[in-house]
């Protein structure tokens, strides 16, 4: 009986610590592709340094970088324009924050289904979760089972691709509790929004991590600047 392992999985791998998970859960079925992509990003060459730490860990043969930094020239998110500040977190925030980036996932997902198409891979995956900023637009359940059917309609006819994007409703807690439980190199990963050398502390993503780690009762493994109590 051929091992699942011999189909291979499209990971879409920032170097963040949701991504790294996704990555084990796939790692548990599939041969990993690690895809990489530059969209003109504050912390790009520190997310890069993760990208490859991550993909060294799970000796992955198959790996590409993307250019997308033309997400930076349309602008629009303070990711991707310096004239926009970070802000500072705000965890009971809403509304939709200006770190959303225009549709990034559409286009992250259109570069991976490409590159799982050549690779006669089964699926793509992301590490998409709607809690992330009260829920950015792309990171929908609704979105994700939409660009699968997209997907579908536009790929040969024996092409069959699923979008899977398992940790989509954990919450951070239950997110690093599964990297744990899968030893994900979550200690290789980066979260921050704006530095490279330690993590803010501050900025959205890094209270979330932070909450995270605190709800989940673990010390997170990287270095901050500060570490705010968020629970």
């Amino acid at each position: 009986m051929r091992s699942s392992k011999q189909n291979i999985a499209v990971i879409a791998l920032s170097g963040g610590m949701d991504s790294c998970v996704t990555a084990a859960i796939a790692n548990l079925e599939y041969e990993l592709a690690f895809a990489h992509i530059n969209y003109g990003q504050r912390t790009e060459k520190r997310e890069l340094k993760s990208f490859n730490d991550i993909a060294n860990h799970y000796k992955a043969k198959h790996r590409l970088l993307i250019d997308y930094s033309h997400l930076s020239k349309i602008g629009g998110s303070s990711l991707t324009d310096k004239n926009i500040e970070v802000k500072r977190a705000d965890l009971d925030n809403k509304e939709i924050p200006d770190s959303y980036v225009p549709f990034r996932n559409a286009n992250i997902l259109s570069a991976c289904v490409s590159w799982a198409e050549a690779l006669n891979a089964k699926a793509v995956f992301i590490g998409a979760v709607h809690e992330d900023s009260s829920g950015y637009p792309d990171c929908r359940p609704d979105f994700f089972s939409a660009f699968e059917k997209m997907v579908d309609l536009g790929t040969k006819p024996e092409t069959k691709i699923k979008i899977e994007s398992p940790i989509i409703l954990l919450s951070k807690s239950e997110i690093i509790k599964k990297g744990i439980e899968l030893d994900a190199p979550l200690h290789l990963t980066w979260s921050c929004y704006q530095n490279e050398d330690e993590a803010c502390g501050v900025c959205d993503s890094c209270a979330l991590r932070l909450r995270g780690f605190q709800q989940a009762g673990f010390d997170d493994p990287i270095k901050y600047k500060i570490r705010p109590e968020y629970l």
